[in-house]
């Protein structure tokens, strides 16, 4: 729901922070993977109830995620051939990788730190994120063989939806800040990313017909 605004606001910046990155050495791949182990690192973080860390790490990854797509379209301005999709590949596999890592690190906290919390609404969580990636991914999919791809500059076709990238940046911070309300918070989350999976669903759907 707040992706179209953040990325207007923060376009700006993130234009000259690729900029700033553009160097030899460092690929939007390489960048892609920075995040992904970094992310990796804040789910083992949350696990071991380093919170601070853990979001420290977290943010990180996210400002990673958020400059590979930048820096590849710089690179790729000018070029007569084709960009290639493999970066995009890699960029959603490690999304989705560190988003379920990150939910599972801080299950294992929260649950060992407040054995009162239940796993229950971290496992709604991860199976609102699993309906809500196939939805999209599919609609992707479909969308780019059929001819009716949503072209926003980025390597998918995304559907908006009540939860996106922003929101879920939000919430799992919320989780490292405040460990001792994150069962709620995992609740309440569940709750939205599932009506916006049945919200992709549909309009999906409609748009395909």
């Amino acid at each position: 729901m707040l992706d179209r605004v953040a990325r207007r606001a923060l376009d700006p910046a993130v234009t000259r922070a690729a900029a700033a990155v553009d160097r030899p050495w460092l690929s939007p791949d390489r960048l892609t993977v920075a995040g992904l182990v970094i992310g990796l690192g804040s789910a083992v973080a949350a696990g071991l109830t380093w919170w601070w860390v853990a979001l420290v790490l977290w943010l990180a990854s996210r400002v990673c995620d958020g400059l590979d797509g930048p820096l590849a379209r710089r690179r790729a301005r000018g070029r007569p051939e084709p960009a290639s999709q493999a970066g995009g590949f890699l960029d959603i596999t490690a999304d989705f990788t560190v988003y379920g890592a990150t939910v599972v690190g801080v299950a294992v906290g929260v649950t060992s730190a407040y054995p009162d919390t239940s796993w229950l609404p971290f496992l709604l969580v991860l199976l609102a994120y699993y309906v809500n990636g196939a939805a999209f991914l599919a609609f992707s999919s479909v969308a780019e063989r059929t001819g009716r791809r949503i072209d926003d500059g980025r390597s998918l076709s995304f559907l908006g939806g009540l939860a996106e990238g922003t929101e879920t940046v939000v919430v799992h911070s919320l989780w490292l800040v405040l460990p001792q309300h994150a069962g709620v918070l995992a609740l309440v989350w569940a709750a939205v990313v599932g009506v916006s999976a049945a919200h992709r669903v549909v309009a999906g759907y409609r748009a395909l017909r």
